[in-house]
């Protein structure tokens, strides 16, 4: 999650989260990804795993981005947004 949040921090200079708001982010992040990975979702490669870490980090950043904090709805809120994400663009074509 560090990664994607430095490249927010990139993209968007003049926004920062304190240190409080980066450990609930990266907590729902990982609790999210361990949830995908838990749910017997397989990836063909290491790009479609990185996709969906991709998508899980973004909407969590963007929910933060709106004032989001809570853990649970950031993280629910990712992997539905994989799903969706998902059903538009399957991963196995």
């Amino acid at each position: 999650m560090k990664e994607y949040l430095n490249g927010h921090a990139i993209a968007h200079p003049t926004e920062v989260f304190d240190p409080d708001a980066v450990r609930i982010l990266t907590t729902a992040f990982d609790e999210a990804w361990e949830r995908l990975q838990n749910s017997g979702v397989r990836f063909d490669s290491d790009h479609q795993s990185e996709q969906a870490r991709n998508t899980l980090a973004k909407y969590i950043i963007e929910q933060a981005r709106r004032g989001e904090r809570d853990e649970r709805r950031l993280r629910d809120g990712a992997l539905l947004q994989f799903t969706w994400s998902n059903l538009k663009n399957p991963l196995h074509k």
